[in-house]
């Protein structure tokens, strides 16, 4: 694991490592002195965090949890700001950073531009790592790493990802944290997927055609109220209006998507409510004090995730494992 650019890097021994590192740094983290080994751990390491794409949680996250492992960072997050505005190529601007820093963390409205940082890291003599942090509408790989490690901890005691059925709801189609989510889960056994959503936002046809070439089932439905008493888990995410060509997003009536009081007595008692966060009106408030609502846990989780990541990347993860038993 060099870059983590998509999802195809994963398989499940390097799910399954990834997850039980996450769950090894939170708790060393818990006592002040090994919050402090965790920092003193990478003190000489450099970030980038390139984020021309406005971000909140994303970013916060990546750069605490660089602030965990003890790399300092730096950033941009207005292209304005960046040498591109005066003509300069996008490989040039990433071969410049990568000068200063030992890792780079991406988020762009251009589907690919990680991929293109990667395969330039390639061709130079002191290549270092891309993390891509959310690409147009493509792929969000650290995003669906978190929803499978809160997945995880939230079945923990009922066989963890296998065997489980997973809703999807909103706006399948230009929703990149569920299309990366949908990649990883082909990893584990007998998962089963209901996408739900308007007709209009209904999951691109690549994403079906992947989960029928690695025999995930799927079912599609409009019909939220008989989909959720069979579900595991709902992934809910919001309306992407930001993509919109023609106003689309407001053309559509998404009260029937929504997530309230009525549409948790329909699910389990067992189930889990998740999001990505930011949420508009799909899930009302008050749904936040139920017990499966978990999107704040899983919010930070994310954090968490991503210091396993970066630790994983910048060749921590040996010293973490072996120095955890000092912080029972």
């Amino acid at each position: 694991m060099f870059h983590v650019v998509d999802t195809e890097i994963f398989d499940r021994p390097l799910l399954d490592e990834l997850c039980r590192l996450t769950t090894v740094v939170r708790s060393v983290a818990k006592s002040r002195d090994g919050a402090r080994f965790l920092q003193e751990l990478l003190p000489t390491k450099r970030a980038m965090l390139y984020f021309t794409q406005p971000s909140t949680r994303t970013f916060l996250s990546m750069n605490n949890a660089c602030h965990v492992l003890g790399v300092r960072t730096s950033e941009i997050r207005d292209p304005e700001v960046s040498s591109e505005v005066k003509g300069e190529s996008f490989e040039d601007s990433i071969r410049t950073f990568s000068s200063y820093v030992d890792l780079i963390v991406m988020r762009t409205p251009e589907p690919g531009y990680a991929a293109r940082a990667a395969v330039l890291m390639e061709s130079i003599p002191r290549p270092i790592p891309i993390v891509n942090a959310g690409s147009g509408k493509d792929q969000h790989p650290t995003q669906a790493l978190l929803d499978v490690y809160t997945l995880e901890r939230s079945f923990e005691n009922d066989g963890g990802i296998d065997g489980k059925t997973i809703g999807m709801m909103g706006d399948l189609k230009r929703g990149r944290t569920v299309r990366s989510l949908c990649r990883l889960v082909r990893h584990y056994q007998d998962v089963r997927l209901v996408f739900i959503a308007p007709d209009a936002f209904e999951m691109e046809p690549d994403i079906k055609a992947f989960l029928d070439a690695n025999n995930v089932e799927y079912h599609e439905t409009a019909r939220l109220h008989d989909a959720l008493p069979e579900l595991d888990a709902i992934y809910v995410t919001r309306m992407q209006s930001e993509h919109d060509i023609d106003d689309e997003s407001s053309a559509v009536n998404l009260a029937p998507f929504t997530i309230g009081s009525y549409e948790l007595d329909l699910i389990k008692p067992s189930g889990v409510i998740m999001h990505p966060l930011p949420r508009g009106s799909e899930i009302h408030p008050d749904v936040d004090r139920d017990p499966r609502a978990v999107y704040w846990r899983q919010e930070r989780n994310g954090m968490w995730m991503r210091v396993a990541i970066i630790a994983k990347l910048l060749g921590a993860a040996e010293a973490i494992d072996a120095g955890a038993s000092q912080f029972p």
